[in-house]
């Protein structure tokens, strides 16, 4: 009954046990996996199908369209139940050992690496009042600035860029500042926008990196000043950064080191974000007398961004947060979704070394 061709679910069991090796082993999954295996997967799917101008994740779908159509033929095909039976059992298991076997090779392997944080030589703590404070004032700061170079008045900034310009501009900061993070990242990754628009955001996310294809995609309705920050944070996981929070602080560093006017305020006004999460979290009395002093230019972006988001609710956002939270702590990530909110202490590690 169970007789037949298992090579899939060899596969898939094999890369299991070389995880449990790589767990074991983080400074050889580093050598050997990250830096030299992985480099390699990157510019071939860079070189490839990657060149094609649309979302390739297109094409996996309808692999699975293909391969239940080739499992309904052959069991048509098969005698008696036995056979039936045996053949769907082996089919299963061969189509879970091709997905477990393909996301370990092309990228999984990437979360048993050296944390990147601690390769640049950084050790983040949280933040205290204090040092919440003094960061969250910088950053207001430098939002005011930059904000003048993109829109002069207060009204909200809207459509700013078309989006293959914007991926490109990204993309070149990716690689002219990756030196600043000491990290040798190399490939030609692309993000690009998943349609129909809004259906990523109703399943609670805004970007997704997808190893099956190399690529990484963004909902089409995110707001023109989430964009930029949200193209660099997924091109991050295309170098194989897994960590959330470690992406979100690539994210930031390159947008905020970038010399288009755009993309620092884009990765500031994330932070900023995130910092404002924090404040509220420590005391709602702080944050809004905190919210007062912003400007009104940086309000009003703030505020559109919001009733963006309102548009295109998640239809379940705890189903989604615990779905992606149970993914990441299976994946080695501690501290799962919360690993997105450690940006500020990260930004604030980053900016003390840059002082030392």
């Amino acid at each position: 009954m169970l007789k037949g061709n298992w090579t899939w679910t060899l596969l898939g069991l094999i890369s299991l046990l070389i995880r449990y090796l790589t767990v074991q082993n983080p400074i050889k999954t580093e050598a050997i996996y990250s830096r030299t295996i992985f480099p390699g997967v990157r510019n071939l799917i860079d070189k490839t199908i990657s060149q094609l101008p649309f979302a390739t994740v297109y094409l996996f779908v309808a692999s699975i369209f293909i391969f239940f159509g080739i499992f309904i033929y052959h069991f048509r095909k098969k005698q008696g139940w036995k056979n039936k039976l045996g053949h769907s059992i082996r089919s299963l298991f061969n189509y879970l050992g091709a997905l477990v076997f393909f996301f370990l090779v092309l990228w999984g392997y990437n979360y048993q690496r050296i944390p990147i944080f601690q390769q640049i030589g950084m050790k983040p703590v949280p933040l205290n009042e204090e040092q919440l404070i003094r960061e969250i004032e910088l950053t207001r700061n430098i939002l005011n600035q930059l904000r003048y170079n993109i829109e002069e008045d207060t009204v909200p900034i809207g459509q700013t860029m078309e989006y293959d310009d914007l991926e490109k501009l990204v993309r070149a900061n990716m690689r002219e500042n990756m030196f600043l993070l000491g990290l040798n990242f190399t490939g030609e990754p692309r993000t690009k926008q998943f349609y129909p628009a809004g259906f990523m955001r109703r399943m609670g996310i805004l970007g997704i990196y997808f190893p099956f294809t190399g690529e990484s995609y963004i909902d089409p309705s995110l707001h023109p000043l989430e964009k930029p920050f949200t193209i660099a944070h997924e091109m991050a996981h295309s170098y194989g950064v897994t960590d959330e929070g470690e992406a979100n602080f690539i994210g930031w560093v390159i947008c905020s080191n970038s010399d288009h006017p755009l993309l620092q305020y884009s990765g500031q006004l994330r932070l900023l974000r995130y910092q404002m999460n924090d404040l509220y979290r420590m005391s709602k009395e702080l944050y809004t007398h905190f919210y007062k002093t912003l400007p009104r230019g940086i309000r009003n972006d703030l505020v559109s961004i919001n009733e963006t988001g309102q548009q295109y609710k998640p239809i379940s956002l705890e189903i989604s947060r615990k779905s992606n939270d149970i993914f990441l702590k299976a994946q080695g990530v501690k501290a799962g979704v919360n690993s997105y909110q450690q940006l500020p202490m990260l930004a604030f590690a980053w900016r003390n070394s840059l002082n030392e």
